[in-house]
């Protein structure tokens, strides 16, 4: 059985990986399933800020390249990627200009094609599966808000976030500018609100068979993972 590598954005990604999503995936097939922060994302001078793509796209190749039996996934929210100059990542300028729907799927084809090309001729397509978090982490939060407010201990937030829930269709349309992003609206509501550890208490309590049920982009990324394994 193969191992999963998924390359995530931060250590709120990466908590939510080995506290919520692990078993899942290992339920499903896989060996081991690893979180890893991209790029060495504990190393950045400052905090924020995804690393360039040439820098996450290296650390990936090289993971593929040792472990021949490796399926390697990437984790990180839409919002955040940079669109322009050396940090670019592939896909993400052109899909700002697109519909909602294949926002998306236009930056996971884009770094799919762009690593086959640095891959050479013996690539295995299946052995990559990008996959970016519309819009960011907290946008799957708001799949169920009682729990979202009941695990951060804010059970008065509740009718709070069921407000901005009700604005979308799904909690993964949870709109991407600096104002009205998921964690903007979040940090708004919760002073000094600490990601890496309410995110994961929240996402613990939500459940991950009720974000899957909330989030079709994230639910296709769990099944696109498993058929990796057919």
């Amino acid at each position: 059985m193969p191992r999963l590598l998924i390359h995530v954005e931060g250590e709120t990604e990466e908590s939510f990986v080995n506290e919520v999503l692990a078993d899942h995936l290992r339920a499903g097939g896989y060996e081991r399933v690893s979180a890893r922060l991209v790029g060495n994302a504990r190393l950045r001078e400052k905090r924020g800020g995804i690393r360039a793509w040439s820098a996450v796209k290296k650390d990936i190749l090289n993971h593929l390249k040792e472990d021949r039996h490796c399926i390697a996934t990437t984790m990180v929210d839409y919002y955040g990627l940079p669109q322009t100059g050396d940090k670019a990542w592939p896909g993400r300028a052109e899909a700002g200009r697109a519909p909602f729907a294949e926002k998306a799927e236009r930056v996971e084809k884009a770094l799919l094609a762009d690593m086959a090309q640095e891959f050479g001729g013996d690539f295995e397509a299946r052995r990559f599966v990008p996959f970016v978090v519309m819009h960011e982490f907290e946008g799957l939060l708001f799949s169920d808000c009682q729990a979202f407010g009941t695990g951060i201990g804010r059970a008065d937030l509740i009718p709070s976030f069921q407000k901005i829930r009700s604005e979308f269709p799904t909690p993964e349309e949870i709109n991407d500018s600096p104002i009205t992003s998921p964690s903007k609206r979040v940090e708004d509501l919760v002073q000094g609100y600490e990601k890496p550890f309410l995110g994961t208490l929240a996402a613990l309590t939500i459940g991950l068979e009720k974000i899957r049920g909330e989030c079709p982009h994230f639910r296709d990324w769990l099944v696109r993972l498993t058929a990796c394994l057919g």
